[in-house]
């Protein structure tokens, strides 16, 4: 089976795939600090629970020194199985339409390449992570840019630091928006503020590109926080990167670029 990883600051997302389908899936905390070592065991031990053998090794990061630490680890405990790190230098079959090329996280353009594979474009993907990432896919399937806001849960934490008589709180929706409690009104602030903001920006996206766009794509951890109150998002796909991982990593052996 295929092993796909995305690692995010907060965290890291695995899945094995048996051609296109998603078989086994595990969501772990990202610690930038973890040796290859320390890698390889939680990965053995993740994989070994529920026996499955890999064959191959897709992966993304947003982390530096965690793709460090995974390079070094599938060389390790994992050699001479195939695998593709996205990088600049990658083929994803994704035009980057921006200043800087370089400059685009590897996870982005995975999105924008899976996005694309399932919806066609134009079309928005609306990742809500550590930040909330908003990238803009052409109509050719071009990744167009995008916005970064704030994140959902660094924005809780960064509110209960700095306000004395606030606290970080359960992030789901509460019973009414009018809150009748700190709790409450906390949990109101973040669902359909974040949920407003999202709708915000989707909508002056749109309109940049027209006035109609294919598909607007949520994923990431927080997503579930805000999606029953944003009116602008069309589909929810929390596998979103992994997917597009599975196509790379596919791509890559149809052209014969692994080592």
């Amino acid at each position: 089976m295929l092993l796909c990883i995305d690692i995010g600051n907060t965290n890291t997302v695995l899945a094995t795939f048996d051609e296109d389908e998603v078989r086994h899936s595990w969501r772990v905390k990202t610690d930038s600090l973890a040796t290859a070592d320390e890698l390889g065991l939680m990965f053995r031990g993740l994989l070994a629970g529920d026996r499955v053998e890999i064959t191959g090794v897709a992966a993304c990061s947003t982390v530096p020194a965690g793709l460090r630490s995974l390079r070094s680890m599938l060389g390790r405990y994992y050699r001479g199985i195939p695998a593709v790190i996205v990088e600049p230098g990658t083929r994803t079959g994704v035009p980057l339409a921006v200043d800087n090329p370089k400059e685009v996280g590897a996870d982005r353009v995975v999105n924008t390449l899976a996005a694309y594979a399932l919806y066609g474009g134009p079309a928005v993907v609306v990742d809500f992570g550590t930040s909330t990432n908003f990238d803009v896919i052409s109509a050719r399937g071009e990744f167009l840019g995008g916005v970064f806001a704030p994140g959902i849960e660094i924005s809780v934490e960064a509110l209960a630091a700095r306000a004395a008589q606030l606290r970080k709180v359960e992030l789901v929706k509460p019973p009414r928006v009018i809150g009748k409690n700190t709790v409450e009104c906390l949990q109101a602030g973040v669902v359909y503020g974040f949920a407003g903001q999202a709708d915000a920006i989707v909508r002056a996206i749109v309109a940049e590109l027209g006035g109609e766009v294919n598909a607007v794509v949520a994923t990431g951890g927080l997503a579930p926080v805000v999606l029953s109150e944003c009116a602008t998002v069309t589909h929810h796909e929390p596998m979103l990167t992994l997917m597009g991982l599975q196509m790379i990593f596919a791509r890559n052996v149809a052209k014969g670029t692994l080592p």
